[in-house]
């Protein structure tokens, strides 16, 4: 009832705008008579259609009109298999007034008024930039950040409560405690941020992580409200940091507020008994695959607190585009990460990414798609040339592949000859089977995976050639949170419980925290004006020995890298690379700011990186 209340008490406020009716007469709905609104209000411009859910008692039994400006009108009213829903069109067209609305539910002699905001647009809004290789991206779980706010630790009506100690429990953190640090990594040179999910996961065990949603309209209390992320948006974008949200349309949480009511007996796959998906994602481009597996695939529950959505139901996908568009033009985003990518029915996902970034044409939308196999990888990325045909729409994956690489090459002392470095060079010779090697996500590590620190046996030296790595190679660089301060792991033992810490606040009392956190300071800004990193392109040699150079070069700056992964003085053979190196004798270390001239030998000690910046 508070959210009626709310809504309704916010848009009588701003009624004398929109015209046409009398305030003053308005019955306004309780909790009894509707229960849910969905979206909570739209723009003025947008192209995306309008269908809005409502939810209440016998809501399907009533006659529905809108009140308001004649420019916004109901278009279409669909009945679902619960009479306890409506899905209402509504054409707002371009020249509509932004103001108050009202939808009026009329029965016999019983009439009430459900209020409904249609809000003027921001402007540039449908042209909005996202995030590019020019970004450095930090990726942040919220319940393991930073706890800024405790009195929303116990909030009402919440399953879970917060225990700092419980592997798999809350542990408190929330937006005030994203809000609080972005000094620190706007310092840091960090440019655009992407929060795992933060809306409403009310599970009751393991809900921290928020990939088990229950409510897609509102963030969960325990980080705060809508308008404080909106509000955590706009500090960032003060500070040059751009705002990824990270979103789920393949599953919701089985505690979700439709679960008791679902609109149609299909909004979710429903199965004879619980019934996994088997995780085959080469079913989605095999010719050859039998349709019981594959629809075993895309409707299998990925676990047993996450119930499988219908895309094909054509209310659901509808719900999830505008759902989508909602929060990048209320919250000011700046780009989508979308989760268990390949787990979706494939051609509804491919109209869901058309029909957002038909909204926002320069959206960058990544998926994760957790394969290592290229070819599988690549089918995924839009305008690849899929032999069925199939084109995904989505601009933008994740490199596993590459972050695959770093688990297994940079951990390697001793090396036969397909170890080591040798696992960089394969994943970039890889490159050429994709449509867009630029527009992928690189990464280590995220939260899903172990830490820089685990995976390099807390090498330090290890640690930094990661660092120079994730900044040098093309893509889009994405780390994971306190990893520039060498986190390491709680414990392994216990899984992604044990890898997703808390931020260490006190990092400066580390002297190795400290260290590493310089160096990627110095690497992180240096990269924001490096635009042979951002654009140019790559020529690396092979060598046998666990060492590994490439150049990256455009017009205007060639950027060096030469990594001695051995436990051995190398000499670089700079003769060797005369192909690339075009006459170039002295360029400055980016670490260091001295000069390195290479008209003498350089020596690299063990397990030492050098990237040298030669200005053209």
């Amino acid at each position: 009832m508070k959210r009626i209340a709310a809504l309704a008490a916010a848009v009588l406020v701003m009624a004398g705008c929109a015209g046409n009716f009398n305030p003053d007469s308005v019955a306004d709905a309780t909790v009894d008579q509707i229960s849910r609104v969905e979206p909570l209000s739209w723009w003025v411009g947008m192209k995306t259609p309008l269908q809005v859910l409502v939810q209440g008692p016998e809501i399907s039994s009533y006659d529905v009109t809108l009140e308001g400006d004649c420019r916004v009108d109901i278009t279409g009213i669909h009945l679902a298999d619960s009479p306890n829903y409506l899905f209402i069109d509504v054409d707002v067209c371009r020249t509509a007034k932004p103001g108050a609305y009202y939808f009026v539910f009329t029965k016999g002699d019983e009439q009430f008024k459900v209020p409904y905001e249609i809000a003027e647009r921001r402007d540039g809004s449908a042209e909005r930039k996202s995030f590019t290789t020019a970004d450095f991206i930090y990726l942040i779980m919220p319940d393991r950040f930073v706890d800024a706010d405790e009195n929303l630790d116990m909030v009402p009506r919440i399953m879970e409560s917060v225990d700092k100690e419980a592997f798999f429990g809350r542990h408190g953190g929330d937006i005030a405690g994203i809000r609080g640090q972005l000094d620190y990594l706007a310092d840091l040179g960090v440019t655009a941020i992407w929060n795992t999910p933060l809306l409403e996961d009310n599970q009751p065990r393991e809900s921290y992580h928020g990939y088990a949603c229950t409510d897609y309209y509102h963030i969960d209390r325990r980080f705060g409200s809508n308008e404080d992320y909106r509000d955590l948006t706009a500090a960032a974008h003060e500070r040059g940091i751009k705002m990824i949200m990270d979103i789920v349309t393949n599953h919701c949480g089985s505690a979700h507020w439709w679960m008791d009511d679902m609109p149609f007996e299909d909004w979710i796959h429903v199965w004879p008994e619980y019934t996994h998906s088997n995780c085959c994602f080469s079913l989605q481009n095999d010719p050859q695959a039998a349709q019981v597996d594959v629809d075993n695939m895309q409707g299998g529950w990925f676990d047993t607190s996450m119930p499988d959505m219908n895309l094909d139901n054509p209310y659901v996908l509808q719900y999830f585009k505008q759902w989508a568009v909602w929060w990048i033009e209320y919250a000011n985003l700046d780009g989508l990460r979308v989760d268990t990518y390949p787990y979706n029915e494939k051609y509804p996902m491919s109209e869901w990414c058309k029909s957002v970034r038909a909204e926002y044409p320069n959206i960058n939308i990544v998926g994760e798609v957790w394969t290592c196999n290229v070819p599988q990888l690549a089918y995924w990325q839009t305008g690849n040339p899929n032999k069925d045909g199939f084109d995904s729409n989505l601009p933008a994956i994740m490199d596993f592949p590459l972050q695959a690489a770093f688990t297994q090459g940079l951990s390697a002392d001793y090396v036969n000859w397909d170890e080591g470095m040798v696992k960089f060079y394969d994943c970039v010779a890889n490159d050429q089977y994709y449509q867009d090697m630029s527009n992928m996500m690189i990464f280590p590590g995220n939260h899903d995976t172990e830490r820089i620190a685990d995976m390099v046996g807390r090498s330090v030296p290890r640690q930094k050639i990661a660092m120079a790595l994730l900044s040098t190679l093309r893509g889009i660089p994405q780390l994971l949170y306190a990893d520039e301060l060498m986190a390491v792991s709680r414990d392994m033992r216990q899984g992604h419980g044990g890898l997703r810490i808390d931020f260490p606040l006190q990092w400066q009392d580390d002297p190795v925290a400290v260290e590493v956190h310089d160096y990627c300071k110095t690497l992180f800004n240096w990269r924001k004006t490096a635009t042979a990193v951002h654009n140019g392109k790559t020529r690396h040699f092979l060598r046998r020995d666990n060492t590994y150079a490439y150049f990256r070069y455009n017009d205007e700056q060639v950027v060096f890298v030469y990594v001695n992964n051995s436990r051995e003085d190398k000499t670089i053979p700079w003769a060797d690379y005369a192909e690339a190196a075009g006459g170039l004798v002295s360029g400055t270390d980016v670490i260091s700011g001295q000069t390195v001239d290479f008209s003498a030998p350089v020596t690299m000690a063990p397990l030492s990186c050098l990237v040298v910046d030669f200005k053209l």
